[in-house]
């Protein structure tokens, strides 16, 4: 069926009125969109910034009429309604168009990330089965990509390693499928721990091999391996700790990092890690190394 979309020109700081009012005229929907091609490169932990111009898209049954919604908007707003346009949109399979742009990707040498819906393309591969949800992290992502074409050229057999804001859980679960004895991954983000545990039980990863933990609530051990893929302003404010979750000779790697960012990045870690050359991909960069000091055990 088709549905009744309203448009409207909204600033930032109308946005959480704008999208109850609408919930609460029926709106199935609510979307925010970019007005003027604004970058948004790292918002704040906790929060959820809008660009300076932004649409906001709204989506009604077809029987709803338009005019009469916007006049009930606009007894909710004293009178006042942004600039603003309808027009009804055509339906379609949302989900069979979603899933066509999702291929399985292939990274480093042995690892491949594998929707559900397709078979996997080398079935003697490491393939790890990932469908794109809720949390960040299926591997379409230049920083995503750059740390799972670095695990997949690691030696992982018999490590244990640590997934800093895991999301998604890919990394954690990629290192387990390519040989690391137990993975640990912490985020702040509940949601992306439940996703992380749901893509590990589809990948056959035991509770046992793959431990999720709020950071409040992590165990304080050091790991052969630690990757962050978050941000660089939080990679350098966090750098002490995160340097204490590698053990002396052990690796770390981290994304999340613009390059214009790298510099300060790698100045964080210098004096505990010796740094292999940064790599980047679309402008997109990681910092990889292994800490000084001598391994013990």
């Amino acid at each position: 069926m088709p549905w009744l979309q309203l448009r409207l020109a909204i600033t930032p700081d109308e946005a959480e009125t704008l999208e109850d009012q609408l919930l609460a005229l029926g709106a199935v929907s609510v979307t925010f969109m970019d007005a003027e091609d604004q970058p948004i490169f790292e918002p704040d932990l906790g929060t959820t910034p809008l660009w300076r111009k932004t649409h906001l898209l709204a989506l009604f049954e077809a029987d709803q009429q338009a005019d009469t919604l916007l006049n009930q908007l606009r007894t909710l707003r004293n009178g006042s309604l942004p600039d603003h346009a309808h027009d009804m949109i055509a339906d379609e399979d949302w989900e069979r168009s979603w899933m066509a742009d999702f291929n399985p990707l292939r990274f480093g040498q042995r690892l491949w990330i594998v929707p559900s819906w397709h078979s996997a393309p080398e079935p003697d591969a490491v393939n790890l089965l990932l469908d794109p949800g809720l949390a960040f992290g299926t591997g379409t992502h230049p920083t995503t990509a750059l740390c799972l074409e670095w695990l997949d050229g690691q030696a992982l057999d018999g490590c244990t390693l640590i997934d800093f804001g895991c999301g998604s859980g890919i990394l954690a679960i990629a290192a387990l499928l390519l040989g690391a004895n137990q993975a640990i991954g912490t985020d702040i983000d509940i949601q992306a721990l439940e996703a992380s545990r749901d893509n590990a039980q589809r990948n056959g990863i035991a509770d046992t091999d793959l431990a999720l933990f709020l950071p409040a609530d992590m165990p304080q051990i050091a790991a052969d391996v630690v990757v962050a893929n978050i941000l660089a302003g939080p990679l350098v404010e966090l750098s002490a700790q995160l340097t204490r979750l590698v053990k002396p000779g052990g690796r770390l790697a981290l994304s999340g990092i613009l390059r214009e960012q790298a510099d300060e990045v790698v100045a964080a870690y210098a004096d505990a890690f010796a740094l292999d050359p940064v790599a980047e991909r679309d402008g997109w960069v990681r910092i990889s190394g292994r800490r000084l000091g001598v391994a013990h055990g």
